[in-house]
Order: C-alpha cells, then structure tokens, then sequence
C-alpha cells in the first residue's frame, strides 16, 4: 500500500506503506526529526502470532529510522493481569532479537490519569453515572440511529467529583458507577457516544497493590500515555481504527 502524497522514488518503493510516512516525517524534520515508538501489551497471557507482527512493526520501524521503541505493559485490568505475563511478554521480545529503549507501565501513570479525569470533570467533560450496564448499552443506540443522552449527563461538575472520589473509597461496589466522557450521543461513530473512561474494580494489582479502586479504560489511558512518553508514530493494528477519534 503506498501513500499517495509521497514521492515514489525507486527508495522509497521497497519500504512499506508505514515506513514511507516515518521516513518522509523525518526528512521534513517533524517531531525534531525524533522517532519514538512503542510496543503496548496487556499482561493478561502469553504472546500469539498478532503480537509478534506488531513487535516487528514498532520495534522494527524504530530500529530501521535510528529511533526508539518502548515496552509498556497496558496494565489497567488486574482481574486478569499477573508478572508471571510481564516476564514471559519480555522475554519473548529478547528472544525475536529486540531490545525496549524503557519499560514502563500504565500503572506508572494513574496519578496522572487521575488527575487529567479530574480536570475533565471540572472543565464539564466528563460526568458520574449511575445508570446500569443494561440502560447504558441500549442508550449508545445503533450504527444508524443516535443514542440518547443520560439522565446524569447534566449533574454539576462539583457533584460527579465528589461521586468520582467516592468511587475510589473502596466504598462503591462495581458496577454501581462509572465516569463517562461527556462527548457526542449522536456521533455516526458509536466509541465517541460518551464512553466509559473510569470503573471501579476492588482488586489487588500487580503493581501498585491496594491503592486504587478504580481503574482507567484502554481509549482514555492510550493516548495520554503516549502524550507522556513523547510517542511520535502510536502505529495500531485496524481493529484499532474506529477508536483513534
């Protein structure tokens, strides 16, 4: 697949549609000419033939450009997460003849998570909700017609920041609130129709032990992190696609 806003010079005709862009970006200096990538697995089982084709991708791109690939464990799940997964996942990627330039952790971030969802609260952003998972499903409506909004959509920010913290309590059983992004119940695409970007999970993690009652969603955590890290090429697979927005 070639990009069609990129000369194709004979060079340029032997990379694939992906190293075309990295290269081309970088030629125009983009980022300050720097190349970050990185390498997101889920901790939740070994490695299957789909990852060891996006360890290529992220780690090869940035091997190949003279950038730099992070290995960060997407551990915002710790119902199924285990450092039994973390070491098989790190040494899965040594033994396909990669190295990670850092080893971080989503974990490492729920600070600042925390606190960015905090200030999506007070900025009307973002809201409490207490409705069932049942009521929410059949709210978002179909690809072809548009979801209605939620009864607690318009609460005060002041209140959803008082139940946001509550949720963190250990006090709230889960399922009884979630924190959704306050975006577009009508959006023709179906991730954008208020998500859910906080639930609550009374569980011990991995990482950072009792700590937190509540725990970040993958679409609200993803892309802060990257910001975080200095990512410059966030490369995802296509069942990605529809959740970029």
């Amino acid at each position: 697949m070639e990009d069609r806003n990129i000369p194709q010079t004979e060079e340029t005709k032997s990379l694939n549609f992906i190293e075309q862009r990295v290269k081309k970006d970088l030629e125009e200096g983009r980022n300050g000419g720097r190349l970050q990538t990185r390498f997101p697995p889920e901790p939740n089982g070994y490695l299957h033939i789909g990852h060891a084709k996006a360890i290529a991708m992220d780690f090869g791109v940035a091997e190949k450009f003279g950038g730099v690939c992070n290995l960060r464990m997407d551990d915002t799940n710790p119902q199924k997460e285990d450092t039994e997964y973390v070491e098989a996942i790190k040494n899965d990627i040594q033994w396909l003849g990669f190295q990670w330039g850092k080893l971080v952790y989503a974990s490492d971030y729920f600070q600042d998570l925390w606190d960015f969802a905090e200030w999506c609260i007070l900025q009307g952003r973002a809201y409490v909700d207490e409705q069932t998972s049942e009521d929410i499903a059949a709210q978002k409506g179909t690809p072809t017609q548009a979801g209605t909004n939620s009864p607690f959509r318009d609460r005060p920010a002041e209140e959803s920041l008082r139940l946001f913290r509550e949720m963190n309590s250990g006090n709230v059983e889960p399922g009884k609130m979630i924190l959704r992004a306050k975006i577009d119940m009508a959006s023709p695409n179906i991730n954008m129709r208020d998500p859910v970007i906080y639930r609550v999970a009374r569980m011990t993690h991995h990482n950072t032990g009792d700590k937190w009652c509540i725990y970040p969603m993958y679409d609200f955590a993803h892309p802060i992190e990257d910001a975080i890290e200095g990512i410059t090429h966030s490369i995802c697979t296509l069942e990605f696609e529809d959740h970029r927005p």
